[in-house]
This record gives structure tokens, C-alpha cells and sequence, in this order.
């Protein structure tokens, strides 16, 4: 099989069509479109449904994608580290992150990262949807409590908890009283189970603003709108500082930030880096060390 042709089928695969693919690589669209062709013919399969001016991968397009993107990038990355006389991590390195984690920590993460890989080029994306990482073109991915994937492999690098916080002025309601809450997003219910000190309860709270964002919730509550359950780490200084106070730890799975990438690939010098440096920011995972990284 010709390298270069099944190198030229990944690059238009990955851009999503011939013309994106050739301005991004700088090479002819026809010249493309040609090794694409001859690819095919030699392997008797069509790889892309070509409509009026749009391309598709046909089912065994992305099979041949799946299978053979990752191989490729690591002969590159092998052939460049051979050229460059070691391992220095290069290159471009694709992230996605998580929104909340993202505004909290990614930015400084990000610059001390630059600063010690100089010859790598970061580009971090923020969103909370699973991506595909083979689709898109992601190198690593860090999300929380992710679901089994068997195509990846991993590792937990951080660990947080949700407790339920209010302004010290606000009274926690006795019996089945409802304290005025902010709440993310639309749904959820109407109590928080809790551990305290004294034992397990149930606080119940009727919602008088609903938020998009944590960051905003916790906002809301420093401002008085009411209590909320959040991440400790974003109001660890808050309860040290008194300007909150906490009415118990709430029920249920901790928080797990895990970095994600697919288990088909070896770790290229550049994730590997990234790896260490998620470890040097966080050697122990705990929730004290995410909101001292926040608070320095």
C-alpha cells in the first residue's frame, strides 16, 4: 500500500473534504484528489461518498481512518523526533476540556505549559460533550466521570466533592422548610441529601435563580441569592475565610477529572508531557490542591 496516498486519505479525512485538506497542508486540491482516487483503485473500495460539494466517509472510509490515522501520526512524530535528535516534545497538541475546569485552571495550565514546551503548540477546546476523538482530531481529552469506552485509556488526576454553602446570614431551615437555592441548568430535585457531624439529613431548597454555569451559581450565592450545592475546591476559600459556610457534604459520587486518549496509539512526546505536567500541578489529585492551583 502507498504511505503517501493512505497519508493524503487521512489529511482529507481529518479536514473534512479535499479543498479544506489542501489549504490547510498548502498542497494541490487535484493532487489530492488523485492519490485519493489511486488509493481507492488499489484497494477496490470507495472511501468517500462525493456529493455536489460536500464529501462523506463511507463506512469503510472510517474503518480505514480509525485503524490507520494514529499509525501515521506516530511515524511522523517518530521520523521528526529522529530528525530533531530526540524526544523534545513538537508539534501541535489538541485538548478538549471540560467547561468548568476549563475557566477555573486550564488558562494557567496552559501558560506554564508554553512556557516550559516552547516548540509545542497548544490548542485547547472548551466543551462538555463527549468528543470524538478520532473524528476530531483530539490528542488528549480530560472530562468528568466519564462513561467505559473501550477505545480509550486513562487516568484520574484530580478528585472533588460537592458540598451544599450559604451565606453565613442565611439560616438553614429546620423540618421541611425550603431555603431559597441557585441551581445549574433546568432540572434537578428539591432536596439535598447531606452528611454532617451529626449524621445524614435532607435539605430542602426551592430554586430562585437557575444558572448555566457554576461559576455564576457561586457567584449568586457569594452575592446572597441564596444556597447551593457546589465543587468544594472553587469555595474552599470562601469557608476558610468565613464569607460562606457550609451545611454539609453532599450524597452521592465524588467529582473525577480524568485525561482520556485512544488506547490504539502510543503516547507521543507531547501528550506524555502534558501528562507530567497535569502530575506536577496535582501530585496528590485532592480537592485542596485544585483550589490552592485556583487561589495562587
Amino acid at each position: 500500500m502507498d504511505l503517501l496516498a493512505l497519508a493524503d486519505f487521512s489529511l482529507v479525512a481529518r479536514h473534512g473534504g479535499f479543498g479544506k485538506a489542501a489549504r490547510a497542508a498548502g498542497r494541490p486540491k487535484a493532487t489530492l484528489s488523485r492519490r485519493v482516487a489511486e488509493l481507492e483503485a488499489t484497494l477496490e473500495l470507495r472511501l468517500f461518498e462525493r456529493g455536489g460539494r460536500s464529501i462523506k466517509l463511507t463506512e469503510e472510509g472510517r474503518a480505514l481512518h480509525e485503524r490507520t490515522h494514529a499509525l501515521l501520526s506516530e511515524l511522523d512524530e517518530t521520523a521528526t523526533a529522529i530528525a530533531s535528535g530526540g524526544g523534545v516534545p513538537r508539534g501541535r497538541l489538541r485538548i478538549s476540556a471540560p467547561l468548568l475546569f476549563a475557566q477555573v485552571a486550564m488558562g494557567k495550565l496552559a501558560a506554564e505549559f508554553a512556557a516550559k514546551h516552547p516548540q509545542v503548540r497548544l490548542e485547547v477546546t472548551t466543551e462538555d460533550r463527549a468528543v470524538d476523538m478520532v473524528e476530531e482530531g483530539y490528542d488528549l481529552v480530560i472530562r468528568v466521570n466519564p462513561q467505559n469506552d473501550e477505545s480509550l485509556v486513562g487516568r484520574i488526576f484530580l478528585h472533588d466533592r460537592f458540598v451544599v454553602v450559604a451565606r453565613p446570614g442565611l439560616a438553614r431551615p429546620a423540618g421541611n422548610d425550603a431555603v431559597p437555592a441557585v441551581v445549574r441548568g433546568t432540572g434537578g430535585g428539591d432536596t439535598w441529601p447531606v452528611r454532617t457531624h451529626g449524621g445524614r439529613a435532607r435539605i430542602a431548597f426551592e430554586p430562585v435563580l437557575r444558572l448555566s454555569s457554576v461559576v455564576m451559581v457561586r457567584d449568586a450565592v457569594r452575592a446572597g441569592a441564596g444556597a447551593a450545592s457546589l465543587p468544594v475546591s472553587l469555595v474552599s476559600h470562601d469557608l476558610a475565610a468565613g464569607t460562606l459556610v457550609c451545611w454539609g457534604d453532599v450524597e452521592g459520587p465524588d467529582i473525577a477529572l480524568w485525561t482520556l486518549y485512544p488506547s490504539r496509539r502510543l503516547l507521543s512526546a507531547r501528550v506524555s508531557a502534558f501528562l507530567d505536567h497535569l502530575r506536577h500541578a496535582f501530585p496528590q489529585g485532592t480537592p485542596d490542591e485544585l483550589a490552592a492551583y485556583i487561589g495562587a
